[in-house]
């Protein structure tokens, strides 16, 4: 199965390159005036400035040569110039992405370390004191957006409790406000991932026959349990992490962190198309590769669904 998904890779990139490449002219942006815009600041350009850049972009010619020049130019790592900074786009774009997987490394581990656990215990005792706690937590963790949590985070703990700065990127304690805000929706999803796949693994014949041989509640609760829940979440791993790399916009735009999110956001309202292509396809790359490591992950930790792989 794994080696199905290696030989549909380089088409999924390239058919992702093509609607990438067409972006900007099916939302009607007309790349020669945002060029001349970023450089000389006109809302009309002059026509034979105009066409003057147009032959410099080679957009002066058929559609399909434009598009094989541009994706040959990705494949060799040239991103070509940012519009706006009128600097290579490729450094711009590894020290944004350098940023921002950091940012979902952190927010991942912090939602493994406090939902798995808070999932795992609910299933415990259904419908008991900690379960009604992690359901209550976690639904408002999946049903409250960043930009609520964000502001709200910077004003308990940066404005009325100054414990932490609410801006920039660069020291530990930095990284703790965007990192909890970007850990809350996974957390909780896998919270109640956890405790529902743990709630039915404990029922199954297998772990009440451990039960009743005299085996610790604990370890039936974590070895057979938790173990086998736990695939249920690394499936979803890789998704969340090329979600929060690429859907932490409002998080590093009201944290000022300078990553990817931010990168592009910039770009879009800029229109800076070469800085736009390059990351949408660095997201999609990214999360075409994070899904496969994901499913990998599953399939050594679920001999179930390995076996099923293999027939």
């Amino acid at each position: 199965m794994i080696t199905r998904r290696l030989v549909a890779l380089p088409a999924v990139v390239l058919a992702a390159s093509v609607l990438i490449f067409l972006l900007p002219r099916l939302a009607g942006v007309d790349a020669v005036r945002a060029v001349l815009r970023s450089r000389v600041a006109e809302a009309e350009p002059d026509p034979m400035a105009a066409a003057r850049v147009a032959a410099e972009l080679g957009l002066d010619r058929p559609l399909p040569e434009q598009f094989l020049r541009w994706f040959w130019h990705v494949l060799t790592g040239d991103l070509g110039l940012s519009y706006a900074t009128r600097t290579p786009v490729a450094p711009q774009l590894a020290s944004a992405l350098g940023v921002s997987a950091v940012l979902a490394v952190l927010a991942l581990v912090l939602a493994a370390v406090i939902g798995i656990p808070a999932g795992v215990h609910a299933a415990r005792r259904p419908r008991g004191l900690v379960d009604r706690i992690v359901t209550v937590t976690s639904v408002l963790g999946v049903a409250v957006p960043e930009f609520i949590l964000a502001p709200v985070l910077v004003l308990l703990l940066a404005v009325a409790i100054p414990l932490l700065p609410a801006l920039g990127w660069g020291s530990p304690a930095q990284a703790v406000l965007p990192a909890l805000t970007l850990a809350a929706f996974p957390a909780a999803l896998a919270a109640q991932l956890t405790r529902a796949e743990t709630a039915d693994v404990l029922s199954r014949p297998h772990v009440v026959l451990a039960r009743a041989k005299g085996l610790a509640a604990g370890a039936v609760l974590w070895r057979h349990g938790a173990r086998l829940a736990l695939t249920a979440v690394a499936s979803l791993s890789g998704l969340f992490f090329a979600g929060l790399l690429s859907g932490a916009v409002v998080v590093e735009v009201v944290f000022a962190v300078p990553g990817l999110g931010r990168l592009l956001y910039d770009a879009v309202i800029g229109q800076d198309l070469p800085m736009v292509q390059a990351g949408l396809l660095a997201v999609v790359v990214i999360a075409v590769l994070a899904a496969l490591a994901a499913e990998m992950l599953q399939l050594a930790l679920d001999p179930v669904a390995r076996a099923a792989a293999q027939r």
